[in-house]
């Protein structure tokens, strides 16, 4: 297992550096103006992304990238770093096409898309022309259970209609957001397999029958791009805009979270290293009871903490990506589901540490600390609460046990024949 990264990648890492500190830091301010107004930023987003692609950091998400599509085809375990540096400010992702949902979006419709689906959806997309929204999440059901969908998916003649409510569909509010992928039961499957009975299908924006509702906040931030309740009342669209097959849905579904995991933990594991920087340049300049901060030892026990959870977690999520490289992403799904419950957890707990450093400052606006402190907290239920990911390493751990049962019994120092009574 070697984490060395390659010259090329190496070499890759410092474009990115460079040009986040060159050109979307600088632009950090004017984006959240903008945003603060309500106004989507695509005055500070657009150059920027003309600006990546000529730098080539372009689509740099996509393993399987085909000849002739835009972007550098990096593995899972190249990107990772990648997608650290780009965490550090949390809009940054879109200026080089790698924001969330599209980049999942671009994987389902890359591994199950038609070539109509590819050439209407895929290729915009790719392009940076146009965005996108992924909808599975109910209001109405525990969604950690996915069976539990109530959104229907009914054929009639050439066209599927839909009926339900879905929410926190993110980017649904967005300016450039063209098509919805909608994850439902499909009415003549209901009564088949609980894990055969789903579907996606294609929803362009401006359907009839699609209401967005309301763009959610989370815990209290407002996000322009939207986390968006949306309702869905006789939306019609072709049969055409089915996604994989019918029952299918479960497949896609499994195919595109275990890639958008590792994005999900590098970005996070980027910002948890900017909150760490902040708490040591903090804690270096303020003083209390006459001394500096760093001098007392319960931050300095914050710190080292902070230090060595972030190594951990980064190693985890190499690993997976690693795995998912080397034996596909199903051969991960444990691994992938470890690194959502640390890195979500790891992001509450050093960007809480930080908080504390920076006293009453670091509830406001005026740092990012507190925004990427809500942001952990819904990472622990965004892909999945840590009570799922707990019950699959869990179920793993115990697999593995009981085809092992009584290889520990020779390390009793008791007769053997009194184990078990």
């Amino acid at each position: 297992m070697e984490f060395q990264f390659s010259e090329e990648v190496q070499r890759m890492q410092e474009t990115l550096q460079r040009f986040m500190e060159r050109h979307v830091l600088p632009a950090n301010k004017e984006w959240h103006r903008l945003a603060d107004t309500g106004v989507y930023p695509l005055a500070v987003i657009d150059p920027l992304k003309k600006l990546a692609r000529e730098t080539g950091l372009w689509n740099l998400f996509l393993p399987h990238l085909q000849e002739g599509e835009p972007g550098t085809r990096l593995s899972n375990l190249e990107y990772a770093p990648l997608a650290e540096i780009m965490g550090r400010i949390p809009w940054a992702a879109e200026v080089f096409n790698c924001n969330a949902p599209d980049t999942g979006n671009m994987e389902l419709l890359h591994m199950f898309g038609t070539s109509e689906q590819r050439s209407r959806w895929l290729d915009p997309l790719l392009q940076g022309e146009i965005r996108s929204c992924f909808a599975m999440t109910e209001p109405d059901v525990a969604s950690s259970d996915a069976t539990n969908i109530q959104t229907r998916i009914s054929r009639e003649g050439d066209e599927y209609v839909i009926n339900g409510r879905k929410w926190f569909a993110t980017n649904a509010a967005h300016p450039s957001c063209a098509f919805i992928i909608v994850m439902g039961v499909c009415s003549d499957l209901e009564d088949g397999d609980a894990h055969g009975r789903h579907s996606m299908v294609i929803v362009p924006m401006g359907t009839p029958g699609l209401e967005i509702i309301r763009n959610v906040p989370i815990m209290h931030h407002h996000a322009p791009e939207g986390h968006c309740e949306l309702r869905f009342r006789n939306v019609r669209v072709p049969v055409a805009n089915l996604l994989g097959e019918d029952g299918g849905g479960f497949k896609l579904a499994q195919a595109r979270l275990g890639p958008g995991r590792v994005h999900h933990c590098m970005r996070t594991i980027g910002q948890c290293e900017l909150a760490l920087e902040m708490m040591c340049d903090r804690a270096l300049e303020r003083r209390a009871f006459g001394k500096h901060l760093s001098e007392f030892a319960n931050i300095q026990d914050w710190i080292a903490y902070s230090r060595v959870e972030i190594d951990q977690a980064r190693l985890l999520v190499l690993r997976a990506a690693w795995k998912m490289d080397r034996e596909g992403n199903a051969s991960a799904k444990t691994d992938v589901s470890a690194i959502k419950l640390v890195a979500a957890q790891l992001q509450t707990r050093v960007l809480d540490r930080a908080m504390q450093v920076f006293g009453a400052m670091g509830l406001t606006p005026d740092t990012p600390l507190s925004f990427l402190w809500t942001w952990g907290r819904a990472m622990r239920f965004l892909d999945g609460p840590d009570e799922v990911h707990l019950k699959v390493v869990a179920r793993d751990e115990l697999r593995k046990a009981k085809a092992n049962i009584g290889s520990t019994a020779p390390y009793y120092l008791i007769p053997q024949e009194h184990l078990g009574r």
